[in-house]
């Protein structure tokens, strides 16, 4: 018997069986199902989680100033620590592992435009500021360097403060009173939803370059003058992160004479120690999601050998007649090897196919912003195809091996007999 009689055949005896071979299937895919849709969801609250933390801020550590708690260079421990305006500068000069070194000063300040008053939050930083704390422009343009080197009294709106501000109103171009201090409107921020923060949403803050917001709103009591209560360091590359921490709080301790191990003294908000913490527990979930989807294939894998088992059984005299008219050994095994292997493949096929269906349907609906949606990844989907590979291998090779060993006396006088 050539191949194609085989495949003729083997669909035959298939079609023939149509309830059986459905209830085999069944398994085989539902197994499929569960690997690719537990791992798609695992990956969307990867990717939703990783989102939501950049609201926040890209991969950034956030200095706090505090008050030692360790005796340091002969100097007594319980010392109110102060970064001082231009702190950014030298810590920056030292610590090579570091991108940025920004001075950040916040202060709340009564303003006016021409159709509402308000108090917010005014912050003033250096440029990068906004790529780093995930500030997106939605009209407009942020302050540039240029503004920064030159003082200049202009103003990026957050969303919210735009709004209340200004209404529906355009408000580029706009005079924007800072207590009594004209800023002009340079720029609008794009709504988001900010997952943390330590001064308040940012959509609710006015931003303004460091260099007018020391002139013109300096640190005010209970902060000494010309003092800031932190600075946002950030590394040249996640794997320079904790070099770069290490660098700064160095540096940091070398100018206000504490140790830099002195945890009171510094405290660190890490954003990316946070964020690795966050993918160990990804990671850890994908792992048991996708042990229990491939516990279930393999389950899925047990009922198609179970039911080959039976076919065996069932098909005792007509084994029986091919091998007496001549049928070999390999002939047999070959049959029942490839109706097993088109039943995994048709099964894997199917259960494929309904999970990215599933996967798109559902990518179709809002979603929480902590959760992308179901991502399937070609590595789950390798995996399935692998794995299905495997079982039905498994599944094939000892339901084969039985049909193939009936000896067709046995077989006919069995059948005769029953």
């Amino acid at each position: 018997m050539n191949l194609g009689d085989l495949l003729k055949d083997t669909i035959g005896t298939l079609w023939a069986h149509k309830l059986r071979t459905s209830l085999t299937m069944f398994g085989i895919v539902w197994g499929i199902i569960s690997i690719t849709l537990m791992v798609a969801a695992t990956e969307g609250l990867r990717v939703g989680l990783k989102r939501n933390q950049e609201t926040f801020g890209k991969d950034i550590m956030i200095i706090f100033n505090g008050r030692t708690s360790m005796q340091a260079g002969g100097l007594r421990a319980g010392r109110e620590i102060y970064w001082n305006e231009d702190d950014y500068l030298p810590v920056v000069d030292q610590s090579p592992s570091c991108r940025y070194v920004l001075p950040e000063i916040g202060n709340q300040v009564p303003l006016r435009s021409r159709y509402n008053n308000a108090t917010l939050l005014v912050v003033g930083s250096l440029p990068p500021f906004a790529d780093e704390r995930s500030i997106d422009v939605a009209e407009g343009r942020f302050y540039n360097d240029r503004d920064q080197a030159n003082a200049s009294r202009v103003a990026f709106l957050g969303s919210d403060a735009k709004k209340q501000l200004y209404g529906a109103r355009p408000a580029i171009g706009e005079t924007l009173w800072l207590e009594d201090i004209p800023y002009a409107v340079i720029g609008v921020m794009r709504a988001k939803n900010q997952n943390s923060d330590y001064d308040g949403e940012d959509v609710r803050k006015i931003f303004v370059p460091y260099g007018a917001i020391r002139r013109d709103f300096p640190s005010r009591p209970p902060l000494p003058a010309h003092t800031i209560e932190h600075m946002i360091v950030v590394p040249k590359s996640l794997a320079k992160h904790m070099d770069c921490k290490r660098e700064a709080l160095r540096a940091l301790g070398v100018i206000h004479g504490f140790n830099p191990q002195d945890e009171e003294a510094a405290f660190v908000w890490d954003t990316i120690k946070n964020a690795q913490a966050n993918a160990l527990v990804m990671d850890g979930m994908e792992y048991f999601m996708g042990a229990v989807g491939v516990i279930t294939l393999g389950l899925g894998g047990l009922g198609v050998m179970n039911v080959m088992l039976v076919a065996v059984r069932e098909r005792t005299r007509e084994i029986g007649v091919r091998k007496a008219l001549g049928a070999t050994h390999r002939a047999i095994l070959g049959q029942f090897f490839i109706e097993t292997l088109i039943v995994a493949s048709i099964a894997g096929a199917l259960g494929l196919g309904v999970s990215y269906g599933v996967c798109a349907l559902v990518d179709l609906l809002p979603m929480p912003p902590v959760f992308a949606g179901l991502l399937p990844t070609w590595e789950s989907a390798l995996l399935s195809l692998a794995l299905l590979a495997a079982i039905a291998l498994g599944s094939a090779l000892y339901p084969a091996s039985r049909a193939a060993a009936v000896d067709p006396i046995e077989a006919l006088r069995y059948e005769a007999g029953g």
